[in-house]
Order: structure tokens, then C-alpha cells, then sequence
């Protein structure tokens, strides 16, 4: 007897677990690509005293692996992962530990931007999502690390991750969402020691970004979608008074800023030509601590507006787009204007003047001045501290025109010009230059396509910095890429 109720104890443990393994489905998507660039001048700088960057190029070939998983526990309740692999360079040197992209979100020093793992993780694994999704009877819930960053149009966005708690609601053609997001943590952990934010006034510890973020969406009909996002900023990250701010605009007081974002979004499509439209404006104040003689409080108003227009023809489309993204003026030091509000680091309408892929694999493309910048556009960093910046302090206008000579192929042409809404201090001239660019992609199969593109950049005076006598050199560029997606 003890026999048989051994057997049939160990056949339902088979089954019980059987059974667990059977419910959990796994669905894989991501993408890969592999490119080489090559890049005629490595500086915009053309001097009469040669300096060893002078008539520089470099070539050389790039790659990364993304991979999303969904594991499906049971109907309404997955566990999403994102990772990133092999995003590196072939052959060339690999990142320290504490390598990083340049940011301002109170992150650790050696966090990547757009990336939950450091520089040195994503050139060999670095996870960046993974969160649970309960779809209930109430809406869609998501909490872990989610995707962020993504809204409206292109413009403006940035792919990245956020610990968050979410909740969507979908009713009939509107779909709204609240969030709560943490974009810096400095309480006390057993990694990190926040006696480190000692000040003025003893150990600071709420010194924490955070997020809170409303949106909802509304689909008048199949070629009309209009959104709108509020979101209220609070980072803290910069109380403690070590930290210098001069770059933002502010003094190097230690400081807290506030601030509310208003970012509505439309699209249409009516017949062949589809139009897009968005607007972000944040506003708020940066408020000084430890009552500092003499400094008073910022306000922070600083806006981005974006245009576009396409006309699909079949074989052939034309369009234009326009941006326009606040600069901050030297002249008022009692008002934050620009600089932390941009086109986003997803949107690059260019492929030397305003693009973060040339500028994550190539480097820095100097003109005189120590302040130069990555995105050769103004002396803003890749992350600011409202999320990620792109193109900023610019009136930006582009002509696009493109055919399809076969299904599998597309060809299209461009002329862009860009200057500066603001000139920064000791700047003399605010015209960011010309860029020509021609690309051509073909698809290869349904989710393999190859792409080949050339830009010429004409450079403005704004490269001369603080000397109209200062010499300039155009720039070009080649590069060509093997996308997979599946």
C-alpha cells in the first residue's frame, strides 16, 4: 500500500510540475544591426597652428544585440526582460567600469544613457527592463523597471528605461495613464553611504528625482490621434552644495528644482499627406538651498515645438519638416530659458549636424571654444534633467524628398539648415551651417534590411566661437547598415 501511494504521490508531483511548465509561454523579440562608419575630419576646427587632431579621420565597424523577452505566466500576467549585448565597436579598446555617457540625472557616474546598466555592461550584457503586467478587470498594470521616454511624435523622445509603478486604462477610443517614477535614488543603502551628501546644513538625504506623469490619448477616427502629458519633475539630486551647476545656468549653490511639463501631441493623415505636430513646455523654479546671501531663486521656462508634413505619392514623397527648441538667454540670470529641453535623443533628422548614433560611436565633432559640444549644436550634455536632450538652443527647417523605384527599395535626399536661438556667452555667431544628406535602404527580406548613406556638412560660424578670424572645414560622411529585427 505505501507503495502505491509512493507512486502516485510521485506521479502527481510529475504533473503538478508538468502543469506549471505548460502554463508559462515565451515569446522572444528584438532586433541587431551591424555598421561602418567613416568620418573625413574629426573636428570642425581648420587652424593655422596644426594640432595633431587636424585632417583626422576614422573608420571603423559597430554593433548591437537587443533582445526582449515576455514570459506569460497565465492570461493577464506576464514578466517582461530587455537586454542589451555586444554593443561595441569590433576590435577596439572596451570601456572601464566607471566609463560614462554624459548625464545629469543624479544617476551614478558610470550609468549609459538610455540604459539601465554602465557603459561597460552593455558592451558585454546589461539588462534593461524587467517588470511584472497584470491585465485586470481595472486597467493594465506594470511595475519594475518599464520602458519611458517614448510619447507623441518621434520629436522629443528618448528610449530609455524608469523604475516605475504604472497604470493604463484603456476606454473605447481613449486610452489614459499614470505613473510614479524614480529617476535617482540617494537614501541610505548598503551600497550607497549618504553621509556623502554632506552640507552646509549636515547630512542631506532627500536629494531623489521623481517622476509623476498623466497622459491620455484619444483616436478620433483611424487617421487622427491626439495626446496629451502632464508631468510634474522633482529633482533633488543637486541639494547637496559639492555639486556645481554652472553648466545648467545656475550658480554652483546647491539646488532644487521643480517643475511641471505640459507636452501635447497631434497626427492626421488625410489622403496622401500625413501631418504631426507637438509641443513641450516646462516651466517651474529652481530653488536654491541653504539660503545662500545674495542668490535668489531661477524660474525655469523653457519650451520645444515640432512640424511636419509628408506627401505619399506612391513611388514618390516629398515633405518638410520644422523645430524649434528654446535657448537660454546669458542676459537673464533670474530665468532658466533653454538648454534642457530638446528634439530628444530618438529624433535625428540629420546624420552629422544633430545625430546621437555618430556621436555615441565617433565622438565629439569640436569647432573652437572648450565648450563645444557632442551634438556640435550647443553646450548641452546627452542627458539633462528632464530626460534626454538631442538637439537644443536651435531653429532647425528640413526638405525632404524620396522615391521607390521598387517595392524593396527606398532613396531619399535631404537639405537641413540649423542656427541657434540663443548665442552663449563669448559666442559670436549663431549659424549652426547646412548638411546635404542621401540615403538609400533595401530590404533585403521582411525583417533584413541594408543601408547606405552619405551627409555633407557645410559649418556655420558658430564653430568659430569668439573670433570671426577662426578657419572652419566642411565634413562628410559615409556609413552603411545590416538591420535584422525579429
Amino acid at each position: 500500500m505505501k507503495r502505491f501511494w509512493l507512486v502516485m504521490l510521485s506521479l502527481g508531483l510529475v504533473l503538478a510540475f508538468s502543469a506549471s511548465a505548460m502554463a508559462v509561454d515565451v515569446k522572444f523579440s528584438g532586433s541587431f544591426y551591424a555598421a561602418g562608419m567613416y568620418l573625413d575630419k574629426t573636428t570642425l576646427q581648420n587652424s593655422a597652428a596644426k594640432s595633431a587632431s587636424d585632417n583626422v579621420s576614422t573608420a571603423f565597424y559597430y554593433q548591437r544585440l537587443r533582445v526582449q523577452t515576455d514570459f506569460i505566466v497565465s492570461p493577464g500576467i506576464s514578466l517582461v526582460t530587455r537586454f542589451n549585448a555586444m554593443e561595441r565597436a569590433w576590435g577596439a579598446p572596451r570601456s572601464s567600469a566607471t566609463t560614462s555617457d554624459a548625464n545629469y540625472l543624479g544617476r551614478t557616474n558610470e550609468t549609459a544613457t538610455g540604459s539601465a546598466g554602465t557603459v561597460a555592461e552593455n558592451e558585454n550584457i546589461a539588462f534593461d527592463l524587467a517588470y511584472v503586467q497584470w491585465v485586470s478587470p481595472v486597467g493594465i498594470w506594470q511595475v519594475g523597471y518599464v520602458a519611458d521616454g517614448k510619447w507623441g511624435t518621434q520629436f522629443g523622445d528618448n528610449d530609455t528605461e524608469m523604475g516605475k509603478i504604472q497604470w493604463i486604462l484603456p476606454v473605447g477610443p481613449a486610452v489614459f495613464s499614470f505613473y510614479v517614477g524614480k529617476n535617482g535614488e540617494f537614501s541610505k543603502t548598503a551600497k550607497f553611504n549618504s553621509t556623502s551628501f554632506a552640507g552646509a546644513e549636515g547630512v542631506q538625504t532627500d536629494v531623489d528625482s521623481d517622476s509623476y506623469v498623466a497622459t491620455a490619448t484619444y483616436n478620433v477616427n483611424k487617421d487622427i490621434s491626439l495626446g496629451l502629458l502632464y508631468a510634474f519633475k522633482r529633482i533633488a539630486a543637486y541639494k547637496q552644495a559639492y555639486t556645481p551647476l554652472a553648466a545648467f545656468g545656475f550658480n554652483s549653490a546647491a539646488v532644487l528644482a521643480k517643475a511641471h511639463v505640459i507636452n501635447p501631441y497631434a497626427k492626421a493623415k488625410i489622403g496622401p499627406v500625413a501631418l504631426e505636430a507637438e509641443f513641450n513646455y516646462v516651466f517651474g523654479k529652481g530653488e536654491y538651498e541653504n539660503n545662500l546671501a545674495g542668490i535668489s531663486d531661477v524660474k525655469i521656462a523653457m519650451m520645444s515645438a515640432y512640424l511636419g508634413a509628408m506627401v505619399d505619392l506612391g513611388p514618390v514623397y516629398f515633405g518638410a519638416k520644422g523645430a524649434y527648441m528654446s535657448g537660454d538667454d546669458p542676459a537673464t540670470t533670474d530665468k532658466w530659458e533653454g538648454g534642457q529641453v530638446g528634439g530628444g535623443l530618438d529624433w535625428n533628422p540629420t546624420l552629422i549636424m544633430f545625430n546621437r548614433e555618430r556621436t555615441k560611436w565617433a565622438g565629439a565633432l569640436p569647432g573652437y571654444g572648450s565648450t563645444s559640444p557632442k551634438y556640435t549644436n550647443g553646450p548641452d550634455a546627452e542627458q539633462g534633467l528632464f530626460g534626454g536632450i538631442g538637439m537644443s538652443n536651435a531653429w532647425f527647417g528640413q526638405a525632404v524628398v524620396g522615391g521607390r523605384p521598387m517595392d524593396a527599395l527606398d532613396i531619399q535626399g535631404s537639405v537641413a539648415y540649423a542656427k541657434a536661438d540663443q548665442r552663449p556667452t563669448g559666442y559670436l555667431n549663431a549659424d549652426y551651417g547646412w548638411e546635404i544628406d542621401v540615403t538609400g535602404t533595401y530590404k533585403i527580406t521582411n525583417n533584413l534590411s541594408y543601408m547606405l548613406g552619405f551627409a555633407y556638412f557645410l559649418t556655420g560660424d558658430y564653430y568659430k566661437y569668439n573670433n570671426n578670424d577662426n578657419k572652419l572645414r566642411n565634413d562628410y560622411l559615409l556609413i552603411n547598415k545590416l538591420t535584422l529585427t525579429f
